[in-house]
C-alpha cells in the first residue's frame, strides 16, 4: 500500500470511529491562491435582484464558477451587503449575444458578497471531488466554505462518503463530516479479485 492510499485509508477509517469525522486532501498553495483571486460567476435563466433585501434569486439551471470549483443547483440566492444592482452592474462580465430563449442572466462575485444559498439537486465538482446534497450555502468569510445538508454525499473515484452535514474547506481541501459513513474500494483488489496465481 503505498503511502498516499495509507493516508486516505486511515483517514476513512477514523472517519467510522467519530460522530464528527476529519477528512484531509492535500492542496497546493498555488491553486488556493489562484482560486481566491478568481471572481464568482453565476449564470442561469432567470435572475430578480432585490435591493431592499440586498438579494439576488437565481433560477433555472443555476451554474456558480469560480476558479476551479464549479457549483450547480436548482436555485441559488447571493446575499450582499450592498445593493444588488449596484453590484451586479459594477462586475457584469460581458457575454456573446445569444437567442431570447437561451438567453441567461450572468453577475460576477464583488467583495460584498456574504454567502450564497443553493437549493435543489446541488452538486458540487472541485478537481476529482463531487459532492452532492439538497441545499448548500457557500461562505466567503472569514473564509472560502460550503456547508452541505440534506443527504450530503462526497464521492472521490471509487470512495464515497455520506453524513448529515458536510463541510467543505475550499483552501484547504478539507471535509469536516457529522455522522459520517465510508465506502472504501480496494482498487488492487478490485482489479484482481481472485488473488495473485499460485505456482505449480
Amino acid at each position: 500500500m503505498g503511502k498516499n492510499r495509507l493516508i486516505r485509508f486511515c483517514a476513512a477509517v477514523c472517519s467510522l470511529l467519530c460522530a464528527g469525522s476529519v477528512l484531509t486532501h492535500a492542496a497546493s498553495s498555488a491553486d488556493a491562491k489562484k482560486d481566491k483571486a478568481e471572481p464568482l460567476i453565476i449564470t442561469s435563466k432567470t435572475l430578480v435582484a432585490d435591493n431592499q433585501e440586498k438579494t439576488a434569486t437565481f433560477e433555472g439551471n443555476v451554474v456558480a464558477r469560480k476558479g476551479t470549483m464549479t457549483l450547480y443547483a436548482d436555485r441559488m440566492i447571493v446575499y450582499s451587503k450592498k445593493d444588488m444592482n449596484q453590484a451586479l452592474d459594477a462586475s457584469a462580465a460581458p457575454t456573446p449575444p445569444a437567442p431570447a430563449k437561451e438567453k441567461d442572466k450572468q453577475g460576477e462575485e464583488s467583495a460584498e458578497i456574504d454567502k450564497v444559498e443553493a437549493d435543489g439537486n446541488v452538486r458540487l465538482i472541485k478537481g476529482n471531488r463531487v459532492v452532492t446534497a439538497g441545499f448548500a450555502t457557500y461562505f466567503t468569510q472569514p473564509e472560502e466554505y460550503v456547508v452541505f445538508i440534506q443527504k450530503p454525499r462526497a464521492a472521490e473515484g471509487p470512495n464515497v462518503v455520506t453524513g448529515t452535514k458536510m463541510t467543505y474547506y475550499l483552501k484547504d481541501d478539507r471535509s469536516v463530516v457529522e455522522n459520517s459513513k465510508v465506502f472504501l474500494v480496494n482498487q488492487e483488489r478490485k482489479q484482481n479479485p481472485a488473488g495473485p496465481k499460485k505456482e505449480r
